[in-house]
């Protein structure tokens, strides 16, 4: 007989010290997404489902939680992503003409981890931009996305780009089926040389060249050049190389402790981004950060199609990568009746100050603050005193 106090597999509880890791950082996070501009919303963790899935693709559509709800006998979803509730609101409850920056933090629910090691409960932070179809806006989500890194304390981060245009420039005329795509996409992404061949061998010649080159384009900003030498020649290709070309110049200019890479093969999110697309790697992690990128049809279901940015990243993946930081500097206290102690413990802490009482009988106990003075009565005055 299972124990009543196990939990799912991949889903844990947060204990203190990691937790008041996690809540120092979301706001963090969230006072810097207010810097740049950005408007807090906190969609609902449940939606019906038509709402929650519209435009999302089959993989998002596996992640989803779903259940029946007892009032009205509809189908609901527990949110995988917080992105396609976003564009919602920036479609039909905000219906805004000009840019709007929105950013969210709360949980979302996996039916099946991303990793072996993966929760099935990140905690979503995001930031999306709405109404620029300008690379502006993907130079200014970028550099979000390292602001929110730094906050977190990593270094030697590396940014990697890539397009989602730029495979779509490829096959040019050809149509391709919904499964053949996918397998298409799932090879160039494993580089996976073989399974690329057997799958284009009746693909046109200039097609079937350009997917193999797609394999060997990763590195530096010197792949972009390559690029440009080996991929048949397509406006949304020129564009896109255009595209990460400028964007690089000004993130090497304003960011020149990160490091830049370029994987064209990656197509991570293929049916979801329209554009540039990147992700964020930290030492430690085999697995992105943080990802984000261009997606410009996401609205589109909602009947408001618009340009989109945006980025997102699980808070505890992030703190769990992060150095830990110093405990909070508090004040010790003892318990008393005394009037005039209590009214000195109620004005540290309306000026800020954490003041941890300790209880009758607890005087040894450690805790989760750094307690470097004391509360102490000299003279019939309470006075703090360095500990």
């Amino acid at each position: 007989m299972t124990s009543a106090w196990l939990l799912p597999e991949h889903i844990a509880d947060v204990l203190p010290s990691q937790a008041r890791r996690i809540e120092e950082l979301r706001r963090e996070l969230l006072d810097m997404a207010r810097s740049y501009g950005c408007e807090l919303v906190m969609p609902p963790l449940l939606e019906h489902l038509e709402s929650l899935l519209s435009g999302t693709g089959h993989a998002l559509d596996l992640q989803t939680f779903k259940l029946v709800d007892q009032l009205s006998g509809r189908s609901l979803g527990l949110r995988a992503d917080t992105t396609p509730q976003v564009a919602r609101i920036d479609a039909h409850l905000l219906n805004r003409a000009g840019v709007t920056r929105l950013c969210y933090c709360g949980p979302v629910l996996h039916t099946r981890p991303a990793g072996l090691h993966a929760t099935r409960e990140p905690l979503q932070f995001g930031i999306e931009i709405y109404g620029h179809a300008g690379l502006e806006a993907d130079l200014e989500v970028q550099e979000l996305a390292m602001d929110a890194v730094r906050h977190a304390g990593l270094s030697h981060v590396t940014l990697d780009l890539g397009d989602a245009r730029l495979v779509r420039g490829v096959l040019g005329e050809v149509e391709l089926s919904t499964a053949e795509l996918d397998a298409l996409v799932a090879a160039l992404a494993t580089k996976d040389a073989k399974a690329l061949a057997d799958l284009t061998l009746a693909l046109p010649d200039v097609v079937r060249l350009g997917l193999q080159s797609l394999l060997t384009l990763y590195g530096g900003i010197e792949v972009l050049e390559t690029a440009r030498q080996q991929l048949p020649r397509h406006p949304l290709i020129s564009q896109a190389l255009d595209d990460l070309q400028w964007l690089a110049k000004h993130l090497q200019q304003s960011h020149p402790e990160v490091s830049l890479s370029f994987d064209l093969a990656d197509l991570t999110g293929y049916a979801y981004y329209s554009g540039v697309r990147f992700a964020l790697y930290a030492p430690g992690s085999c697995d992105a950060v943080l990802r984000g990128g261009r997606y410009d049809e996401v609205g589109a279901v909602f009947g408001r199609r618009r340009p989109a940015v945006g980025f997102s990243l699980d808070l505890k993946t992030l703190v769990a990568l992060s150095p830990a930081g110093a405990l909070r500097a508090a004040v010790r206290a003892p318990w008393a009746e005394d009037a005039a102690l209590r009214a000195a413990v109620r004005r540290l802490r309306e000026l800020g100050e954490t003041v941890v009482c300790v209880l009758p009988g607890h005087e040894h106990e450690g805790d989760e603050f750094d307690c470097d003075r004391e509360l102490v009565c000299v003279d019939t005055q309470w006075v703090i005193r360095a500990l």
